[in-house]
């Protein structure tokens, strides 16, 4: 394992902690995934791309991750307060499918999106449907230890009762009294205790579409309950790293370390990790706001707020060069900016690529040696430091520099020696590839069209046809590639 002294925000203690797994070198990780009822928008992109890169770093650094994502199919509802309609069976009445016709829709499109996006598959994706038994056993765990109670069919997990041995909040900040004193029933109809309390177990009126026997009744699971029931069986009653987006921090979350204290007496997870928002004109993004922009129409232009289509290693290189924990604006001109950079750090990735150490004679240069050692250095510290990809990405560019400068000639082979420079080159690429997971997009008939468009650019060149070189070069430029006249060899590259 490599030697790094990792240091991540725990949302729990609001501070910076150094990473220590429980069982190293195996590491637990669940994120929260999606709930597939529609198409997925830039928003489920950013925590997709986050923990996918925690996940890389981690597995660099020699670690073995199990990346546990849940897909959320059943028990989360329309409304607050454990009311109206579960999302997937409203979205299934609407469009007159079985429920889990539409869960299966939108996962496979979810699945085709993440994959567009580069992102590892997790080790295990499971389905709350898939669970049912072991949240149902998640319920009658609570009951026995007294912090639930059963009212017409429906069990809900006992807020202040919780509160009195453990202190519900600590993961959010928020205090009991403050919740119970800005919270109230709807007209007296509730049947909960009070209206903090959560549905772990609801019972399902005759028109609802998923529901199951359980000793309380036919019901559903409340949304909280999956994430207990499948971290634990996968990952065990604690295990080290619990992810998800800002927005799921409360209740989300808060519920979820409630029920494992409940179950198992501890923190179900020992770090907490919470991705920030994408917004659009400061407001946060998202599909109860209808202010979203789904992966699609981003890939394909087709969006009024959309000045051209932005390609899925765009939007990854976009998400990556904002730190996970703080906002990140849309606009098209931090896309189009996102766009140039992405093609600067790939033209790099083909230059890299492509250099080959050759054995010269000549004084080496300390200082190019030190500079490209320090940058290094630096690239792993912003790593290192709570998987700072925007740092990283900077110092990733400062290596760059070296590699243009050596590909143009500026810098000679023999000034960085053979070890600094093979050192150069497999850093650049293990961090653009691995790492943070970017790569070329190009289409199989690629390498090829451009050969054959050099070649004849080159011919007509060496012919003195400048109206042809110049008609091949505004072809390629209108294609998106630019021809690089050098010294000795004639390249091209993706515009910036």
């Amino acid at each position: 394992m490599k030697s790094h002294q990792l240091k991540l925000y725990n949302t729990l203690s609001r501070q910076k902690e150094e990473f220590q797994p429980i069982n190293p070198p195996f590491v637990g990780m669940y994120v929260c995934g999606p709930t597939v009822y529609g198409d997925a928008h830039l928003g489920h992109a950013r925590p997709a791309i986050t923990f996918d890169t925690v996940n890389r770093y981690l597995t660099h650094l020699g670690y073995r991750v199990r990346y546990v994502r849940n897909i959320t199919d059943v028990g989360h509802l329309q409304g607050d307060a454990d009311e109206g309609e579960d999302k997937i069976a409203k979205k299934a009445k609407l469009e007159q499918l079985e429920p889990m016709e539409v869960a299966q829709q939108y996962t496979d499109t979810y699945h085709r999106d993440m994959a567009a996006l580069n992102t590892w598959k997790p080790s295990i994706e499971p389905r709350a449907t898939g669970h049912i038994p072991e949240q149902i056993a998640l319920v009658e765990a609570i009951l026995k230890e007294g912090l639930a109670y059963e009212v017409n069919g429906s069990v809900y997990f006992d807020v202040t009762k919780y509160n009195q041995k453990t202190t519900y909040g600590r993961l959010s900040g928020r205090v009991l009294d403050e919740l119970m004193s800005g919270s109230r029933d709807l007209d007296g109809q509730s049947e909960k205790r009070n209206p903090v309390d959560f549905a772990l177990w609801k019972n399902a009126a005759p028109e609802h579409l998923m529901k199951w026997d359980s000793p309380w009744g036919v019901g559903f699971p409340g949304w909280h309950l999956e994430c207990t029931a499948m971290s634990s069986k996968y990952l065990g009653s604690q295990f080290d790293i619990h992810g998800g987006g800002m927005d799921l921090l409360f209740p989300h979350h808060e519920c979820e370390i409630a029920q494992g204290n409940a179950c198992n007496h501890q923190d179900p997870a020992k770090y907490w990790m919470h991705n920030n928002m994408i917004t659009i004109n400061g407001q946060k993004m998202g599909k109860s706001l209808g202010n979203f922009i789904t992966l699609q129409e981003l890939f394909q232009g087709k969006h009024d707020l959309l000045e051209q289509a932005y390609s899925p290693m765009t939007i990854r290189y976009f998400i990556l060069t904002a730190h996970y924990r703080s906002t990140l604006d849309f606009s098209n001109e931090a896309l189009q900016a996102a766009q140039k950079g992405y093609k600067k750090m790939i033209n790099g990735l083909r230059i890299a690529k492509k250099l080959k150490f050759q054995s010269t004679e000549g004084e080496i240069d300390i200082q190019q040696q030190e500079q490209i050692t320090r940058s290094i250095e630096a690239a792993y510290r912003a790593m290192d430091d709570d998987f700072n990809t925007a740092q990283a990405i900077g110092h990733l560019f400062n290596l760059l520099k070296k590699i243009n400068s050596l590909y143009t000639g500026q810098l000679k082979l023999h000034q960085l020696g053979q070890e600094t420079f093979e050192k150069l080159i497999s850093t650049f690429i293990t961090f653009v590839e691995d790492i943070l997971g970017l790569q070329e997009e190009k289409s199989e008939v690629q390498e090829g069209m451009l050969s054959l468009l050099l070649t004849l650019y080159s011919e007509a060149k060496t012919a003195r046809n400048y109206d042809k070189v110049d008609d091949i070069r505004a072809g390629l430029k209108q294609m998106g590639f630019v021809v690089k006249d050098m010294k000795d060899k004639i390249d091209w590259a993706y515009e910036e």
